[in-house]
């Protein structure tokens, strides 16, 4: 049953990424995500009530591994939206003022929520027949409302919190690029002389993402000196291409349940096919 929830995770990555990297405008990025998410969750719940789970470690692990990678990531299109929608129409000075009193907002759940979000980061499990299991709340561990109100054949007393905690810290790195975005808008361009020949960048974002990040850790770049944003800026600006919220795109890449390195891997296995290839001409 584990391999029909990756194999609906997986297509959820993979359409949200698309999502990600090919839709420009921030609110009609947020509203597709979020319908393609829904119907994920939805295809999620069918299966849950079709198969149940067999003992309790699987009702466990369903409700705080699994379950919460989808609504995590609809509650962090949701909030994105909002901050959008409500962002003011005004110079950088107020949008810094604004999205810092946002990151202020996540700064108090997370302090509100500190003991629980102890608990489950740091791989504790004596209280998850409590936490994530259907029907066993407990009143006295200080319940969210929206738990009295939701199905509860499909939810426990707290594998939304879960989905909030790691959505929450999507939102603090959205936000956080937001502001670096203001930063970089006050500091001028560095001319470069570019290349004689333009070459364009005909693989997909992600792809580019995931290159990206392995030639950074690497260290490739003016021995190991340059950072992650001026790779980006330079990637960006020779292959003509707006490479977005890159960093959100490689939490992504590492949540891949099969071949983090995709790219890369297919890269190696072309070119040593390629060069077999070579030999047997020689």
């Amino acid at each position: 049953m584990n391999q029909k929830y990756n194999i609906l995770l997986n297509n959820l990555n993979e359409h949200l990424n698309f999502i990600e990297l090919e839709i420009d405008d921030q609110i009609k990025k947020c509203e597709l995500a979020i319908t393609t998410i829904l119907k994920s969750i939805n295809e999620l719940k069918k299966a849950v009530k079709k198969n149940n789970f067999n003992t309790e470690s699987e009702e466990i692990h369903f409700f705080k591994e699994i379950k919460p990678q989808f609504t995590s990531k609809l509650i962090f299109y949701n909030k994105v939206y909002k901050i959008e929608m409500k962002k003011p129409n005004a110079g950088d000075k107020i949008l810094e003022k604004y999205y810092n009193q946002e990151l202020h907002i996540l700064k108090n759940f997370f302090d509100s929520e500190r003991e629980f979000h102890q608990y489950f980061r740091s791989g504790n499990t004596y209280l998850d027949y409590k936490y994530f299991m259907r029907g066993k709340f407990d009143i006295k561990l200080v319940l969210d409302d929206y738990y009295f109100e939701t199905d509860t054949t499909f939810a426990t007393s707290h594998d939304f919190k879960v989905a909030t905690i790691l959505a929450n810290d999507l939102v603090k790195l959205y936000t956080e690029n937001q502001l670096i975005m203001l930063e970089n808008k006050e500091i001028p361009k560095k001319s470069q002389r570019k290349p004689n020949v333009k070459m364009t960048w005909t693989g997909s974002k992600v792809a580019l993402v995931e290159l990206m990040y392995a030639l950074h850790t690497e260290g490739v770049f003016n021995n190991g000196a340059a950072d992650l944003k001026e790779i980006a800026e330079y990637f960006e600006q020779i292959f003509d291409i707006d490479l977005g919220q890159y960093r959100r795109v490689f939490l992504e890449i590492r949540a891949r349940k099969s071949d983090k390195t995709k790219f890369i891997t297919t890269l190696n296995d072309q070119l040593v096919k390629r060069m077999e290839d070579s030999d047997e001409v020689i």
